[in-house]
């Protein structure tokens, strides 16, 4: 006769079957640096993570954090970059940290999202968020569970022990990427953007600069740093492409720059920037690391007066003089990069339109252009004359980032603006336009047809996007 299993015994074996089944044993992801890239002694790791906490000081700042960008050196090397960071952490309401770096030691197509069980550290164990990870695999993108990516990876498990320090209770989504695709950046972007809430925060890890002299690194470093603060993606890019600076994360944080424009961010804040020539004092070849911040804050009322006085003083000297008016701007909110409609009309008509639909160029500047290409370029109106300007009335548009439309019941009038695209031929329209001509999400579709020079139902098989804008009149 076969032995059977007592009851205890058998609820235990179904319990494991069904965790096993679907891939949910807590099993813990063991640290895989600790003693080399940070103490593996609990009490020597807690010290020094204090300690450097404790050196950096923390800095208020208007708007909401939603990422921070943070260097994965060793400790001896970057830890003290990293605090000034994770100092800004303390008393924020989190329960959710999305992790994304590069894989330093395995070659793989896409990116790989760590699902279930948790992260060890000498200070204890992180679990992963199973539902939001989960949500995050497609493999049409490349983005699946391969977990040989995270089995000697440093550049996550290094920001876990500050975490631990600084954060209350949290769970983490790890993400590693290999070679990603388009496919597996734009999915990224999106997904993430969803997930995105009031307590959830993005740690994109990457060091700078590599083995270049203390000199060279510093001019690298400025440049990158510069760009991110505008959050101009179109800049990181190209310096990246051109060798004027070096990320070892560069997809992982323009992925994280990408989703927190799309949440609102309007300026990158650098707490901390530092190399190893300044920590242990060998300056011929050195490694640069920078602790950064991406802030959503609106514009406030004087922010917004000051975007309409540009716009006005710009369209009237350029008509009355033929100048480009050259103001000196030191917000940092103005200066970052940001995608600008304006409008002019006249006695409540039409007067000029034009704008950039991509974040091109720092929001003064595009205000500025846009406002003069609106009064003297735009192909339907003659030139604005010198006795209009009394008449005029000037509106700014600020466009977020485009997003591809899933569905055309998605659309919702008064927020949403629409750009299509079918071959060479494509076409735009604020939020406000369905509103003032009182149309309805059907002639809203038609009619951005017609601006594109299309028939009125060529949006069935045509590229659409939606974006929302913020307008100053």
């Amino acid at each position: 006769m076969k032995k059977r299993l007592s009851p205890l015994a058998l609820s235990f074996f179904l319990i494991l079957s069904c965790l096993i089944a679907n891939g949910c044993a807590q099993t813990v992801k063991e640290p895989s640096v600790a003693g080399t890239f940070y103490p593996s002694d609990k009490k020597e790791l807690h010290d020094i993570v204090d300690m450097f906490l404790a050196s950096a000081p923390f800095i208020p700042h208007e708007g909401k954090l939603l990422v921070l960008i943070s260097p994965h050196a060793g400790y001896r090397y970057s830890g003290g970059v990293a605090a000034h960071g994770y100092k800004q952490l303390q008393n924020l309401a989190l329960r959710r940290i999305i992790l994304i770096g590069q894989s330093h030691h395995e070659a793989f197509r896409g990116a790989s999202v760590y699902t279930s069980g948790s992260f060890g550290t000498p200070l204890g164990t992180v679990k992963i968020d199973t539902a939001s990870a989960n949500k995050l695999l497609d493999e049409n993108a490349d983005v699946r569970y391969y977990p040989q990516a995270f089995a000697k990876e440093h550049s996550l498990e290094v920001q876990l022990p500050f975490l631990q320090s600084v954060v209350k209770s949290f769970t983490i989504v790890p993400i590693i990427l290999g070679s990603p695709t388009k496919k597996t950046y734009n999915h990224l972007v999106s997904a993430l953007s969803e997930m995105m809430d009031e307590q959830t925060l993005i740690v994109a890890s990457t060091d700078l600069s590599h083995y270049h002299s203390y000199q060279r690194a510093l001019e690298m470093d400025g440049k990158v740093i510069n760009a991110i603060e505008r959050l101009s993606l179109v800049t990181v890019g190209e310096l990246i492409d051109r060798g004027e600076s070096e990320m070892c994360g560069a997809i992982a944080a323009m992925i994280a720059m990408e989703v927190a424009k799309r949440r609102g961010a309007d300026r990158g804040v650098l707490f901390r920037y530092a190399n190893s020539g300044d920590v242990i004092g060998e300056k011929e070849r050195v490694v640069g690391y920078a602790s950064i911040g991406l802030f959503a804050s609106p514009l406030n009322a004087h922010e917004r007066n000051e975007l309409l006085s540009l716009a006005r003083s710009a369209i009237a000297t350029y008509v009355q003089d033929g100048r480009v008016i050259e103001p000196e701007i030191n917000n940092p909110k103005l200066r970052s990069d940001g995608a600008v409609f304006v409008t002019i009309k006249e006695k409540g008509a039409l007067r000029g339109c034009i704008g950039h639909v991509q974040a091109v160029m720092p929001l003064y500047q595009s205000v500025i252009k846009n406002a003069i290409a609106a009064a003297i370029s735009d192909p339907r109106f003659p030139p604005l004359r010198q006795s209009e300007l009394k008449d005029i009335e000037v509106e700014i548009s600020i466009l977020s980032p485009l997003q591809k439309l899933k569905k055309v019941e998605d659309i919702e009038i008064g927020k949403h603006g629409l750009v299509i695209r079918k071959g060479f031929r494509s076409g735009l329209l604020l939020p406000q336009v369905p509103v003032e001509q009182r149309w309805d999400r059907k002639t809203f579709l038609a009619q951005i047809c017609t601006k594109a020079g299309l028939p009125e139902d060529a949006w069935k098989d045509s590229e659409l996007y939606i974006f929302t804008a913020d307008t100053i009149k």
